[in-house]
């Protein structure tokens, strides 16, 4: 339940940018799941820290996906 309509359980994707058997563009933390996938990490805690640029398109890909859903800019 705690996923209910998020970007991630929901997959989130533009509709002028959707082409069928394509890979979509989307609003998920991919980019955070495809960067630990690179790691030589044995997935056991801690976790390593993430490097700036991937929280930010991370970040800015929720921020879009809350702005395309709303209809305007979180106030953050």
């Amino acid at each position: 339940m705690d996923e209910l309509l998020t970007p991630d359980s929901s997959r989130f994707w533009p509709k002028e940018n959707w082409v069928p058997g394509e890979k979509q563009e989307d609003f998920d933390k991919q980019v955070v799941r495809d960067y630990l996938d690179s790691l030589d990490w044995d997935k056991t805690p801690p976790g390593p820290t993430l490097p700036e640029d991937i929280v930010e398109l991370a970040r800015a890909r929720y921020l879009e996906a809350y702005r395309r859903i709303i209809g305007k800019s979180p106030e953050l």
